[in-house]
């Protein structure tokens, strides 16, 4: 659109010294024809050029005074060619507007369409995929008709990343991706849902069966191995298949239980499984939960609130940590102890973590930008650990919003570490080389601290709070705390105790030379807005 406004302003440029440069021909020609004239006329009935026959000339020759018009004349003229310009410039002008309203047009549905498509495939993404399958439910429930979900994922795709790069892997989807269209009577049935997750919508009277041959389908194009540069690769994929309305009548759900037969597929090395309880080991009421959590996270329904860290020398906040809440509308408030690990189980932890990381980067730019110069604290999972894609998303972030790596801590806990410590390794110090700050949480409980702490490119340890808890009363909970802070600072770290319920806890931790300390003693987990005013009246406010 930018080319098309310089293009317009350039020829409005061009047509007004066109106006310019005609108007003063006219007057030229006009002034100069009149004044030559003169001349040659006043010589001829006087025999010389002076003021008074010139003069004499003007009112004795006929000529002359009709030539007198001649200004009047050439201003017509000007006229004409100026109003046929501004013609011209109207008709740029139209031609102009309407290539910048279709620019804006063609720019608008683009937008769109990024928001709803995968960039990678161009197929519809996980949004776009819920609403097509809502519509689908309400159309199906007015015409008692059924609907199948079919939810895959590529087999042993992680290894063929790893083995053949992430580039080869992309190739993988992108043809994967024009397989399942080429398999489907409507193409635009098939979504990617991340990752590599595909799911397709078969509408309209969908029975099992048809899930079933579509399916079979699948799995017999997929023998044939991807040719990408020369090099055969082959893989398969697993397919999970849930009905409407048999299964379930709600969009999250029908998702989640065919995720869950998909993943008795891939176990079972069967190809494809059609979703029946006996698969799911979750309770129905968590097999709802997970569709409502991606529900929620889809839609920006969850919260965080966030519990201060006190610097115990200067008894001011230094940071906080984010702690993610999710209040149901059902079910009233859910504790994280339950919609976590139903994430992990799920495999939506990725996008829970997504969200949590650009929830508080939003907010740590508005602290920051209204004065509040404090850190924050995230937590990273396991699963978060395992994916090459964090620090690429942290970039991301990173320019989305106007914020510095060194505001924010990682908390990550021993045993995501020990789930696989070369790649975790390879991740974190890819994140501190960033500039992010590493802290080992729940320090102390895990069983290989001493093995790997040294390693690792951190710069805190945080005791678990079963030991800060009983501190007061139990000797050994106190030999432990103790020595977990003189170990931190032999190794150079600052030690964050979390648990602090009481004076008598922060003041035996501040005796033992602990740095940080976070717990209801001195906040607990607030809103943002709640959190903002705290640090307005506290006395551990770092403003003060």
């Amino acid at each position: 659109m930018a080319s098309s406004s310089d293009a317009l302003m350039k020829n409005f440029d061009v047509l007004k010294s066109r106006v310019n440069r005609f108007g003063i021909y006219g007057l030229s020609i006009a002034l100069v024809t009149i004044f030559l004239s003169t001349i040659i006329v006043a010589y001829q009935m006087t025999g010389s050029v002076s003021l008074s026959s010139l003069l004499y000339a003007q009112d004795n020759n006929f000529a002359l005074r009709i030539l007198n018009f001649m200004p009047f004349v050439f201003a017509f003229w000007g006229q004409y060619t100026g109003t046929d310009i501004a013609y011209r410039a109207s008709a740029i002008i139209v031609e102009e507007t309407d290539d910048l309203r279709a620019q804006t047009t063609a720019w608008k549905k683009k937008s769109l369409h990024d928001s709803t498509h995968d960039a990678l495939t161009g197929l519809p993404n996980r949004a776009l995929f819920y609403d097509r399958l809502r519509q689908a439910i309400l159309v199906a429930s007015r015409e008692n008709r059924k609907v199948a979900v079919l939810f895959m994922d590529i087999d042993k795709f992680k290894e063929v990343n790893e083995a053949f790069g992430h580039r080869t892997g992309d190739l993988i989807l992108k043809e994967l991706a024009q397989r399942l269209k080429d398999l489907s009577e409507n193409a635009d049935s098939v979504s990617r849902m991340g990752g590599d997750e595909f799911a397709i919508l078969l509408l309209g009277g969908s029975s099992e069966q048809d899930a079933m041959d579509l399916a079979r389908h699948i799995q017999k194009d997929m023998e044939q191995p991807f040719i990408l540069e020369q090099t055969s690769i082959e893989t398969g994929v697993s397919i999970g298949i849930s009905l409407y309305p048999e299964h379930s009548k709600v969009v999250g759900a029908l998702v989640q239980l065919a995720e869950i037969a998909m993943s008795a597929a891939k176990k079972s090395h069967g190809g494809f499984e059609i979703y029946s309880p006996r698969l799911n080991q979750d309770n129905p009421r968590r097999v709802v939960l997970v569709g409502e959590l991606r529900h929620a996270i889809d839609n920006d329904s969850l919260e965080l609130h966030y519990q201060p860290k006190i610097d115990m020398r200067t008894g001011r906040a230094v940071s906080a940590e984010v702690l993610v809440r999710w209040t149901h509308p059902e079910h009233g408030k859910i504790s994280p102890g339950e919609f976590v690990p139903l994430a992990e189980r799920s495999r939506l932890i990725k996008s829970l973590t997504r969200w949590v990381i650009r929830t508080a980067m939003r907010d740590s730019e508005n602290w920051h930008g209204n004065g509040l110069k404090i850190g924050m604290a995230i937590n990273i999972s396991a699963r978060d650990l395992d994916d090459p894609e964090l620090p690429d998303l942290f970039t991301s972030l990173l320019h989305t919003y106007q914020v510095n790596p060194e505001w924010f801590t990682l908390e990550i806990t021993e045993s995501s570490i020990m789930d696989d410590p070369i790649r975790a390794l390879g991740i974190l110090n890819t994140l501190s080389q960033m500039g992010f700050g590493l802290s080992i949480d729940d320090f102390g409980t895990g069983y290989s601290s001493l093995a790997y702490l040294s390693k690792l490119p951190v710069q805190e340890v945080k005791i678990d709070q079963t030991f800060v808890l009983g501190m007061s009363t139990n000797r050994d909970d106190a030999l432990i705390v103790g020595s977990t802070i003189d170990l931190g600072h032999n190794l150079g770290l600052k030690v964050v105790a979390e648990g602090v319920e009481d004076e008598t806890t922060w003041n035996l931790l501040k005796q033992r030379g602990c740095d940080i300390a976070q717990g209801y003693y001195m906040s607990p987990p607030l809103t943002g807005a709640q959190f903002n005013e705290w640090i307005r009246d506290t006395r551990w406010s770092p403003n003060k």
